[in-house]
């Protein structure tokens, strides 16, 4: 079999249409959106992968596919059809979330993150916002659900800080586009310090819809609920009920040596090179005592002459 013959029983398979027309094979993502595949290679095999608008006579003069990769094997190819099927899904649900197409979502008012293009977000509640980051995952498009109530000073941080970006002048003037990705700076660290509650991850869209009615219509009710988190605890006062906190005249007494001690000898050394104070302070078993002779058996010096 050729290679766009094994191609065309993979992708059936997955239950992808696809045709082949002379040395081209086409499948179409949605109904507007199609990827080429062009062999430029049978016995390798490779193929030249093109992004196109589907439905459009080649003799058209504003047709224009765009190359957007190659592939070199039947396992590749399917790969690459399914990143742009989900990656079409993921614009499908930014762009149903912005313009409000499902009637589920009719009172909220998403608009896009001008720093990340794949989140949007909507306020919701008194001081709220719902936030939904739509994104492949794993080869598999998904949305992630937070709701987040901001701080009580929320309106008013914002409101410093667009003055103060806006203001700016001289050799620090910041265009438009600075300023804008600035104020979205501010706007997560501000989130960072509100309260968020997780609604999940959803891989159905129609899930999605109905998790985000719900989460509109509770707003308020979690906005009230979701209290800030005082971290700021006392201490507990702990006593020391076996005294090792008392100092004083235990203090001293620690300085003195007690029998059996060990102690730091001095530069003070006899030839020995021992202290004689130190010596009376340490304690020595009979057998051990410093001459080797037993006390108790001591011979008298005019007896032993």
């Amino acid at each position: 079999m050729s290679f766009f013959e094994d191609l065309a029983a993979a992708l059936d398979r997955d239950g992808i249409e696809s045709r082949v027309h002379d040395e081209t094979m086409f499948v179409p993502i949605t109904a507007d959106v199609e990827i080429q595949f062009v062999e430029i290679d049978p016995h390798l095999p490779a193929a030249n992968v093109y992004i196109a608008a589907a439905d459009v006579d080649e003799d058209d003069d504003e047709f224009e596919a765009v190359l957007v990769s190659v592939v070199f094997s039947v396992e590749n190819a399917v790969q690459t059809v399914a990143d742009h099927v989900a990656t079409d899904q993921v614009v499908t649900v930014l762009r149903d979330l912005l313009e409000g197409t499902d009637e589920r979502i009719g009172d909220l008012e998403f608009f896009q993150d001008r720093v990340n293009p794949q989140l949007v977000r909507a306020e919701v509640g008194e001081n709220a916002e719902l936030q939904v980051l739509v994104e492949v995952v794993d080869g598999v498009p998904c949305a992630e659900v937070q709701f987040v109530a901001l701080t009580d000073s929320y309106d008013d941080m914002m409101d410093d800080a667009i003055g103060e970006l806006w203001e700016s002048d001289g050799d620090a003037e910041l265009s438009d586009e600075d300023r804008i990705r600035l104020f979205e700076a501010i706007h997560a660290e501000v989130v960072d310090e509100s309260e968020i509650l997780d609604l999940g991850r959803f891989s159905d869209f129609d899930r999605l819809f109905e998790v985000l009615s719900l989460a509109a219509d509770h707003a308020e009710d979690w906005e009230s609920q979701l209290l800030p988190v005082d971290n700021d605890f006392d201490e507990p006062d702990v006593y020391d009920i076996f005294g090792a906190d008392d100092h004083g005249e235990e203090d001293d007494e620690d300085d003195e040596l007690d029998e059996g001690d060990e102690v730091e000898l001095d530069d003070d050394l006899d030839d020995d090179g021992l202290d004689f104070e130190t010596v009376d302070a340490m304690d020595f078993e009979d057998d051990d005592a410093p001459t080797g002779i037993d006390p108790d058996r001591a011979v008298d010096t005019e007896d032993e002459i």
